[in-house]
């Protein structure tokens, strides 16, 4: 498998040799980049052109585009949806001239608050139904753009298990639609956490055929008397991380993993406890 970071390097447009000696020292081979939907237009051909030179000549994957945006895909409102739907489309092309990997997008939440924060209207079987209609034409213009696209998912989220990941991709029917392998985003319980490798096998056996890039963090528990089960740099944390790598690996042998969800102080650290998690369980990091 290969190893790739999100964070080190910021604006895409503004990609420079100082991010990319930061990436190359830690010998990672693949970035990330977010943009938002709403300055897509901004985006001039010559600033793809640029970033993608400096990558290549970097040798340099760009792994994950991720494009961001406040609407709901499965927001009651056709209005909000029809929005939806042109904000995650909007950064197809740009993704596409940057060579990238992967176009990550999110479903939303009903909460107002944020796309990642939870509501009891986003596990009714009406907003299911409002989410894969939404999919499909999303689904429909990745193909005309030849771009992979994976969803993020959560426990918290409308996408809240393996099972329902799988479920969406196969109803959407579409090659092009893929899950982000984010396997801490699935324990849902304090014994699945204690009890890590069987909860990971699960979430590989389920979802990893359609899980192509992963996500690679740990989990912290933290004391209180209602459950906090928190992100934590991997190998600090409470998971078999060897068996999640393992198992993505056997998929996967050519995939990306991508430490995420860090400062960048911590992210020498995240690296070198992967790979020496990888180097002790026969795993080829190249």
């Amino acid at each position: 498998m290969r190893l790739g970071v999100v964070g080190i390097c910021g604006d895409f447009r503004k990609l420079n040799q100082e991010e990319i000696a930061a990436v190359q020292e830690l010998q990672f081979t693949g970035v990330s980049f977010h943009y938002a939907s709403s300055a897509i237009p901004l985006v001039s051909p010559e600033e793809c052109s640029k970033c993608r030179f400096l990558l290549e000549n970097a040798k340099l994957d760009l792994v994950q585009f991720g494009i961001t945006y406040k609407e709901c895909l499965f927001d009651p409102r056709s209005e909000v949806r029809e929005a939806a739907i042109a904000a995650v489309n909007s950064g197809m092309q740009v993704a596409r001239k940057l060579n990238a990997f992967f176009y990550l997008f999110r479903p939303g939440s009903l909460n107002p608050d944020g796309a990642w924060t939870s509501h009891k209207d986003n596990h009714l079987p009406e907003s299911m139904d409002r989410l894969i209609e939404t999919l499909k034409p999303i689904a429909e213009n990745a193909e005309r753009e030849e771009l992979t696209l994976v969803m993020e998912t959560h426990a918290i989220s409308i996408m809240d298990s393996p099972e329902t990941c799988r479920e969406v991709v196969e109803e959407v029917g579409s090659d092009r639609l893929r899950i982000v392998m984010d396997f801490v985003n699935h324990f849902q319980t304090l014994r699945q956490v204690y009890e890590s490798e069987t909860r990971l096998n699960h979430i590989f056996d389920v979802m990893g055929q359609v899980a192509p890039m992963a996500h690679i963090k740990d989990i912290r528990v933290e004391n209180g008397l209602v459950l906090h089960l928190n992100e934590e740099v991997p190998g600090e944390g409470e998971l078999a991380l060897d068996v999640a790598l393992k198992r993505f690996d056997a998929l996967y042998p050519d995939g990306y993993g991508l430490i995420e969800h860090l400062p960048n102080e911590k992210i020498p650290l995240a690296n070198k406890n992967v790979r020496k998690i990888a180097a002790e369980n026969g795993i080829n990091i190249y």
